[in-house]
């Protein structure tokens, strides 16, 4: 038996850490010790405060989270660590895993990807979250020459925006309150404009703030029959919106985009498994490192989680950096 520690929320706003003896893996396990993880400022800290809608229980539970919402529960689904036992070709390999946040877990084989080439541990901590912009891209099909504007300079909005930006003739502009992002917007390579002055007329708008004014400006924004995305999550909020001014006059398409189902046209062909994957061989691009805006020893993890949850705005993506024994 191996002793692992890892986070639980105990109750809304309120988390320890809790020590647990893991088995020895089994034929087809491998035992991780994580290096590296980070926390979504978005799901995450809706978990944490216990917001999550009793009709989500099921739909919103996480792989190997254990407890229930609204806690105690450990939740979480960033994680990268070497594997340390287990089977014999992947020990001494780094990979990442959607794991919540813990110092050792054992889980089975297929759980794990190892890490491509060329994509350092600590910045694998974005797998996720470009996974979830990956899924968002497909479901707006932005092409090649389409105005394209995100709402939303967060870590998701922002990894969207980059995902765009490679598609050949986009103008792409990333557009958020916080006009600091201006500096992250040039460091991807797109443009950057505060809500009051960004450019009507556009193919594609994702919204992504989490703020219901933000899809009401990314229905202004799109041009006519434009397509756009809702990434955001409101847990228990409602969102009102202007349906009945110009939406059914412009022929707008208002879709909405989550990383647990694949979209239709793919499903066939890809699995969550050959998405998350795509998401780590894209993590090449050191420009990428300027999403990680701090970094804290897991062990602070409870003092820091309620600061987290509470800093709209201001975090990206939090690494966590777990200790090394």
């Amino acid at each position: 038996m191996t002793r692992s520690t890892a986070f639980w929320i105990l109750s809304p706003g309120h988390g320890a850490l809790r020590e647990e003896w893991l088995p020895e893996p089994g034929p087809g396990e491998v035992r991780v010790r994580a290096r590296f993880g980070a926390v979504s400022r978005g799901t995450e800290a809706l978990v944490f405060r216990g917001q999550v809608p009793e009709s989500e229980f099921t739909r919103m539970r996480a792989p190997f989270q254990a407890g229930d919402f609204p806690g105690p529960v450990k939740y979480g689904y960033v994680s990268v660590g070497v594997v340390e036992a287990g089977e014999s070709e992947l020990v001494g390999r780094e990979v990442f895993c959607l794991h919540p946040h813990q110092e050792r877990y054992v889980v089975p084989v297929e759980a794990v990807i190892p890490l491509p080439e060329g994509v350092p541990a600590a910045r694998a901590v974005l797998a996720a979250n470009l996974e979830t912009a990956l899924n968002a891209v497909w479901d707006g099909a932005p092409g090649p020459g389409d105005r394209i504007a995100v709402i939303g300079a967060g870590v998701v909005g922002a990894l969207v925006a980059w995902l765009c930006a490679a598609i050949p003739g986009t103008r792409v502009e990333l557009i958020d309150v916080a006009t600091q992002r201006v500096e992250l917007a040039r460091r991807l390579g797109v443009g950057f404009a505060s809500p009051e002055r960004a450019a009507p007329d556009c193919d594609r708008v994702f919204h992504a703030s989490g703020n219901p004014a933000g899809l009401r400006l990314a229905l202004e924004l799109a041009g006519l029959e434009a397509r756009v995305v809702e990434l955001s999550w409101y847990g228990e909020r409602e969102a009102s919106l202007p349906l009945g001014q110009a939406f059914h006059s412009r022929r707008l398409q208002l879709i909405s985009s989550q990383v647990g189902r694949l979209p239709a046209e793919r499903a066939a062909r890809w699995d969550h498994r050959r998405r998350l994957a795509l998401a780590l061989e894209l993590l090449t691009d050191v420009r990428l490192d300027a999403l990680i805006s701090g970094e804290s020893d897991f062990r602070d993890l409870p003092e820091l989680m309620p600061e987290l949850a509470a800093s709209a705005g201001e975090v990206l993506c939090h690494r966590l950096r777990y200790p090394q024994d």
